[in-house]
């Protein structure tokens, strides 16, 4: 980094004050400098200060090469900031950043909690939804959000899901002369006048919260009636094998349950869903969004192979309906060695088909049969599902 045009500088509350030399340094050189209007205003940009587009977007700033500029961003640049977004285009010889405590940090210090044990979310620009794989009694949560309306928010959101229990600790403007810390249970908050930026340190109580387990209970899901059932459910994401990161293919969707325990399973796992149905989509999406995954699942409305065409190649493909010759033959074709492949089927034709399948590729085969009990008269008895034959194979 011999002679950096940008410089991304973290910026508290206390403003110029508890800037770094190096940072003071950056911005007294900066021909232009970006950020938001309180942030400009915090370090007196005056005519050299541009704000952000809203739309967001850091087009601006990369248009500027040439010119010293400066990025103001939160605390930490690289913790739900601008820094990601920028260096993701940007050389290495070209940026430097100077941190200073991020907003969870300063949050971590007033409650006393430690770091390493507490979850950190940005529902800053993100929706509420993405709280509840995570939440569960006795997690310590810390969340910046958007506005001063967001807090209140957040409570009834929080009080439907079954945690108005929760303790939630409002912290407005951290680090400068004007924070302020207020505290109120989920299900009877009652502060107003909350300025921002602001953040929550949130005590979960409640419900017990999602398992962590695949195989969620069926009436988690929306549905119609095309579901693959908690017991294969389970047996098929361990067979899929979520890892972090991965791109999942689902052909044939039916509610997407699949792909939302495949994204819940492991950080940053993603699932592509091909469903040919277009009156499951509604089903898939509220199930995204339910599920705070709406950012890791995507829906392509289509039936394979036709639809696989032009799309990212995945690590694991999962096949819950629509399963045929013409569709293996071509995952063979397009699939790069070692991406996984899972099929289930139920019908006599998609046996035969599977069974055709591994007699000429291996692989592993297997019938599961699930019964459950249920009334027979006065008394119980056996209810069997119909078998499900499912073939695993490595590309």
């Amino acid at each position: 980094m011999s002679d950096p045009w940008l410089s991304v500088i973290g910026l508290g509350e206390d403003g110029l004050s508890g800037l770094s030399d190096a940072s003071r340094s950056a911005l007294d050189k900066a021909d232009l400098i970006f950020g938001g209007p309180r942030h400009l205003d915090l370090v007196n940009a005056s005519d050299r200060g541009q704000p952000w587009p809203v739309p967001f977007s850091i087009d601006r700033v990369l248009q500027s090469r040439g010119k010293q500029v400066a990025v103001l961003a939160s605390g930490d640049p690289f913790w739900h900031g601008a820094g990601g977004s920028l260096a993701t285009h940007l050389q290495p010889g070209e940026w430097v950043s100077y941190p200073v405590p991020s907003t969870f940090a300063l949050v971590a210090n007033h409650m006393a909690w430690r770091l390493e044990d507490t979850l950190c979310l940005g529902l800053h620009a993100a929706p509420y939804e993405r709280l509840l794989p995570v939440l569960a009694p006795n997690t310590q949560l810390i969340c910046t959000l958007r506005d001063g309306a967001a807090p209140a928010e957040l409570a009834t959101w929080l009080t439907q899901q079954g945690f108005g229990e929760s303790q939630m600790a409002v912290m407005e403007r951290l680090g400068g002369p004007n924070q302020r810390l207020r505290s109120a249970r989920a299900d009877a908050f009652d502060l107003d006048d909350i300025q921002a930026p602001v953040a929550v340190a949130l005590a979960a109580m409640g419900n017990p919260g999602l398992s962590r387990a695949s195989g969620l209970a069926d009436d988690l899901f929306h549905h119609d009636g095309q579901i693959t059932k908690r017991p294969i459910r389970a047996l098929t994401l361990s067979a899929l094998a979520p890892r972090p990161g991965q791109l999942l293919w689902d052909i044939g969707g039916g509610s997407g349950s699949i792909s939302v325990e495949w994204c819940l399973s492991a950080p940053g796992a993603r699932a592509l869903i091909f469903e040919q149905r277009t009156h499951r989509s509604e089903n898939i999406n509220r199930n995204a969004a339910k599920f705070g995954l709406t950012h890791r699942m995507s829906l392509v409305i289509g039936q394979a192979p036709q639809s696989l065409e032009t799309q990212e190649l995945p690590d694991t493909v999962f096949i819950g309906g629509g399963a045929s010759q013409a569709l293996l033959d071509q995952l063979w074709q397009i699939l790069p060695p070692g991406t996984r492949i899972i099929a289930n089927g139920v019908t006599l034709e998609t046996e035969t088909l599977l069974m055709t399948a591994h007699a000429q590729h291996g692989g592993h085969l297997m019938k599961a049969e699930i019964a459950e009990a249920g009334p027979l008269g006065s008394m119980r008895g056996w209810e069997r599902a119909r078998p499900v034959l499912q073939w695993s194979v490595t590309r």
